[in-house]
């Protein structure tokens, strides 16, 4: 059980740390399907 529990952190930290990297890398939903003429608030 307690291996299952690890395994859950290890994903819950990998998904925040993908998350924030890609937004700073640019690769951000918003910033991927936007073009120039739009308008992000």
């Amino acid at each position: 059980m307690k291996s299952m529990y690890l395994a859950f952190l290890t994903l819950a930290v990998l998904t925040v740390v993908a998350d924030y990297g890609l937004h700073r890398a640019g690769f951000s939903v918003q910033d991927v399907t936007s073009g120039p003429a739009v308008r992000l608030d």
